[in-house]
């Protein structure tokens, strides 16, 4: 299992890998395009529209109106920021003292979590 695939279901992931790859923002129109193309099975455009409108309204995509409809892009920059985002918003401070008790029982996770800590400040 990939680690977006822990995060996220397979035409989510399919859509963000698109995104992530693009070098700007993209119309439903222009994601729909990329993920049939080679695709047996064609996907429907209002299927597209609302998994990127899902992802938009969790705060994975942003979007920005464009005619009729928006250009969206990704707002977090891979699989492990969707997790972090997630697990902060569903178990808040209890996921942080977790955390910080994982980094503390572990050496090498508090050296690198210093180094990160110093290279932030």
């Amino acid at each position: 299992m990939t680690d977006l695939a822990k995060v996220l279901g397979p035409l989510e992931a399919e859509i963000m890998r698109l995104l992530w790859a693009a070098d700007g923002a993209l119309t439903v129109r222009q994601v729909l395009g990329a993920l049939n193309s080679g695709r047996e099975a064609a996907l429907a455009y209002t299927t597209v529209m609302t998994v990127m409108s899902r992802l938009a309204d969790k705060g994975i995509l942003s979007r920005e109106p464009l005619g009729r409809g928006f250009a969206y892009q990704a707002a977090l920059p891979d699989a492990a920021a969707i997790a972090v985002r997630n697990v902060l918003r569903d178990f808040g401070d209890a996921a942080i003292a977790r955390f910080v008790d994982q980094v503390d029982a572990d050496p090498s996770a508090r050296e690198r979590l210093r180094r990160l800590l110093e290279v932030e400040s």
